[in-house]
């Protein structure tokens, strides 16, 4: 997370896709605390949900023991959801395009797009084991 963010929650949940829906009552609570505008809500759930799921299943391959961490922080006008996993990382700078023609039937492949294309800003930490997700307020 960039400097100037004051961490406001927390939150660790195992690898498991059972213990998604505490991170989703987090992403309700932080919107409601931080008026974030109601429009942007879907966005923030989808794209902090993907990268939730992400570390589970690729992060670290559900493996039960080991832990997914969710970090918020308030800069101000904007937030970030800070996701990071235990697992090995991955090279975020080498994705194949989702959109590209022998991609488009592939059924996975868009969790980053989708988190790139519903945020303000997605940046990776730690060789790929954390990505911060920023976001408006308003």
């Amino acid at each position: 997370m960039k400097e100037g963010y004051e961490v406001i929650e927390t939150l660790k949940i195992p690898s498991s896709f059972d213990h998604v829906a505490r991170v989703e009552t987090l992403i309700d609570r932080v919107c409601a605390d931080l008026s974030v505008n109601e429009d942007y809500y879907g966005n923030v759930l989808i794209a902090v949900t993907e990268a939730v799921n992400n570390a589970i299943l690729h992060g670290n391959k559900r493996q039960e023991n080991l832990e997914v961490d969710v970090a918020v922080g308030d800069g101000g006008q904007t937030f970030c959801f800070s996701v990071s996993d235990e697992g090995p990382g991955f090279d975020f700078t080498n994705l194949p395009d989702p959109t590209a023609p022998e991609n488009i039937m592939q059924e996975n492949g868009r969790g980053i797009f989708l988190m790139r294309n519903l945020s303000d800003e997605v940046e990776f930490d730690n060789l790929g084991r954390t990505v911060n997700i920023y976001f408006s307020k308003q």
